[in-house]
């Protein structure tokens, strides 16, 4: 069956797997998380699935924990851009994103970098902003990296303008302008290299749920890249960035709203529920349910017991245990929380971690699965799904086999591929750039 008119259909993409606490390690079939081999697997499943887009995070330090490096950090990971220019040698239709810090960065080396991804992949490049108050990352970098939370969102705005100026210095027929920008932030002037590529320029993700990433987004984004743990709290979030929109002259199909998910399959609702409990205590070892304690608590907390209870003392606000990770907001809140939770229920330390930490979003059989992504979409608490899988690289596998049939059959996925950039994958505009005719 081919899309239906009328339904609203579902955008999907893929994120590679790590640096994070879904993956499962010990699982035999987790691979390698650096070999090409590995993003080429996962690469090459979601366009067999029509995926929109595969996406890659960035890390440009290793985290330490108690001055030592972080257990679930990534050690040679490669950098984003690099693995995407090689991916798309062996990819043909799929939009290839690339999560790039703009607080460490200079426009016109970033958009040079980003438009000939554009270029290689015959316009399927996409740029995930991101910015960084994190002093601890910012000491790789010349000038020390550190700039308050206000500060970090004006850069960030800015650089995004920057670049888009210089992509946009290329007229859609070929002819080269030069640009010069006079900001707060940058004061550049030349001639852009890299002409126009084939969808404009590249598409902008952006995630984020403060105030400022809520606006950052309806102002500048083209793809808003978030997580919320109920339906309600995704329409809640959908009709409040969608509205902030018109302020920009913006119409609601302008912006995608795409949540990171996880999900497991199983042939029967029961079967899918006990494959999730054995997932999310292998993501929650013991070592892995201290270390998630240190970081609410800052505090060295080795020697309590997994299984005992949650500790009598208060947490260290001011704590510097845990270096370049975003810091819990308020730890004495979450404490309390967790301690609320934790005698109501009569958890140890893991079991609360298991309780409160992620958790698969999406649990049951192929059907069950993919009659919720519909009913998450249809009434608008997304307009698709970034899927975060926990093995590294087959974990989209069964996914593509059994779920994508499924919507397809539903009228709300593709059959096919009917356009060649990433932008005509997420039924975004064509750019217009300042002087061109809309």
């Amino acid at each position: 069956m081919s899309t239906v008119p009328g339904r609203k259909q579902i955008h999907l993409a893929a994120h590679f797997p790590g640096v994070n606490s879904t993956t499962v390690w010990a699982d035999p079939r987790s691979g390698s998380q650096i070999d090409f081999s590995s993003f080429e697997h996962l690469a090459r499943t979601a366009e067999r699935g029509l995926f929109d887009f595969f996406f890659l995070a960035e890390g440009l330090r290793l985290r330490e924990h108690a001055g030592r490096i972080h257990d679930l950090d990534v050690v040679g990971r490669p950098e984003s851009i690099t693995v995407l220019n090689a991916l798309a040698a062996v990819t043909d239709r799929l939009g290839l994103a690339a999560t790039v810090n703009a607080t460490f960065n200079e426009p016109y080396e970033l958009a040079r970098r980003l438009a000939s991804l554009d270029h290689l992949s015959a316009g399927r490049a996409a740029w995930n902003v991101v910015t960084s108050s994190d002093a601890f990352t910012g000491e790789n970098f010349r000038r020390g990296g550190y700039l308050d939370r206000a500060e970090r969102y004006t850069r960030a705005a800015e650089f995004l303008a920057t670049a888009r100026e210089l992509w946009d210095s290329w007229t859609p027929d070929g002819e080269q302008r030069p640009f010069a920008h006079d900001g707060p932030q940058f004061r550049i002037e030349g001639g852009f290299p890299v002409p126009r590529s084939p969808q404009g320029r590249p598409v902008v993700i952006q995630a984020g749920d403060s105030a400022e990433g809520r606006e950052f987004a309806a102002s500048a984004a083209d793809v808003v890249f978030t997580r919320h743990s109920t339906p309600e709290a995704g329409r809640e979030f959908y009709a409040d960035v969608k509205g902030r929109l018109a302020r920009y002259g913006r119409d609601p199909g302008d912006l995608k709203i795409m949540p990171g998910v996880t999900y497991v399959l199983g042939d029967t609702d029961a079967e899918a529920q006990e494959a999730a409990a054995e997932i999310r205590r292998q993501q929650v070892s013991p070592q892995n349910a201290i270390l998630a304690l240190e970081q609410v608590w800052g505090r060295d907390l080795s020697g309590h017991d997994p299984d005992g209870p949650l500790p009598d003392i208060d947490p260290d606000p001011e704590s510097a245990l845990v270096q370049g990770r975003v810091r819990v907001a308020d730890p004495v809140g979450v404490a309390r929380k967790w301690r609320v939770l934790s005698e109501a229920k009569g958890l140890s330390i893991r079991q609360t971690v298991i309780e409160t930490t992620g958790r698969q979003s999406f649990v049951g059989s192929p059907a069950t699965v993919a009659a919720a992504l519909e009913e998450c979409v249809a009434t608008d608490a997304a307009d698709g799904f970034v899927l975060v899988p926990h093995l590294t690289p087959g974990g989209l596998d069964d996914f593509v086999d059994q779920v994508v049939p499924l919507l397809q059959e539903r009228g709300v996925f593709r059959t096919e591929y009917t356009g060649t950039t990433l932008r005509s994958h997420l039924g975004l505009p064509e750019p217009v750039g300042k002087g061109d005719t809309p």
